[in-house]
């Protein structure tokens, strides 16, 4: 006769075979000992099992990992790129940590490098223990705020031009930016995961510019002229956005460079975001694959598919 321990075993045994774990609406079969059906491969999920006493266990299983780079390249080849022109992507998950990028190429800044030239201004004024005078603050708001490029050719000349820029970059991490020769500074180039690490030094806690610099280069990418509030805000929330844009004709080609870079929230969680594309054929052009690889970029962690908007006026 089956001893009552015995029958305490094989009931354990056979409830652990049968039992599922529920994940993100998926069921995983948790133990399969005398069922017959394989185990599915999960992420870590803990799985019964009897142990030699009788007793059931907990022994892990490992979770499927997710390939953000993969997905956001699938979701930008899906994009109606022009013949000839090339887009490059990175973005990160502030709340997980978690980025994707897509595309290694070097662009061309425009006005995006207004960023990076008024963040190494901040950071030389903190090495020398002291704040920005009145003139640089008027320069600062004009060159982010309205783009305004002779405020940016100031505060170029006042950071020390390329030199001042790369030495700064240096400190910020960003390892394939060079800054433009002489006083072309829109001719810095740069990668969108360089961009991605700036982002990060505006945003992000751990950063070489102090609470108040990056208080301040938050508040005024927060405040963009109306006619410039294009680009990756597209991607997030009504006003939950800070931006930088940048657009250029190339002289030589008749083609634009068309970039963005910024914050955006999108329920609740944040994402930095960077895209750079060239060789569009018009700005407006530029502009709507701008916001669209945006998109892209955001639903591959949103998990939403955010839906198309015209692109808005140039400013």
């Amino acid at each position: 006769m089956e001893s009552r321990r015995a029958r305490r075993t094989r009931t354990l045994i056979c409830a652990a075979a049968a039992s599922a774990v529920v994940m993100g609406g998926t069921a995983y079969v948790t133990a399969q000992a005398h069922s017959g059906v394989p185990a599915v491969s999960s992420a870590a999920t803990p799985s019964a099992s009897a142990s030699d006493n009788g007793e059931a266990s907990v022994e892990p299983v490992a979770q499927p990992t997710v390939d953000r780079d993969a997905l956001l390249a699938e979701a930008v080849r899906g994009l109606p790129v022009e013949d000839g022109a090339d887009v490059s992507v990175a973005v990160l998950d502030v709340d997980s940590g978690e980025s994707a990028s897509y595309g290694e190429g070097t662009f061309d800044t425009a006005s995006i490098v207004k960023v990076d030239i008024l963040a190494t201004l901040l950071l030389q004024a903190q090495d020398a223990g002291r704040q920005l005078t009145a003139a640089e603050q008027a320069y600062a708001t004009a060159m982010i705020e309205h783009s305004d490029n002779d405020s940016a050719s100031a505060l170029w000349r006042t950071i020390g031009g390329a030199e001042g820029l790369d030495a700064a970059n240096e400190r910020f991490g960003l390892t394939g930016t060079e800054g433009g020769d002489g006083m072309l500074w829109g001719l810095t180039q740069t990668t969108a995961v360089d961009q991605l690490a700036l982002l990060q030094q505006v945003f992000g806690e751990e950063s070489e510019l102090n609470a108040a610099s990056r208080s301040y280069l938050r508040e005024l990418m927060g405040q963009i002229a109306a006619g410039q509030q294009w680009g990756v805000s597209a991607a997030g929330d009504d006003a939950a956005w800070a931006l930088k844009n940048g657009w250029l004709p190339r002289t030589a080609t008749g083609l634009w460079d068309v970039n963005s870079i910024g914050r955006v929230t999108v329920d609740g969680r944040d994402y930095l975001v960077a895209v750079l594309s060239d060789g569009n054929s018009a700005k407006e052009k530029g502009i709507a694959l701008v916001e669209a690889a945006a998109r892209a970029a955001v639903s591959v962690f949103a998990g939403t598919s955010l839906q198309t908007s015209s692109a808005a006026a140039a400013g």
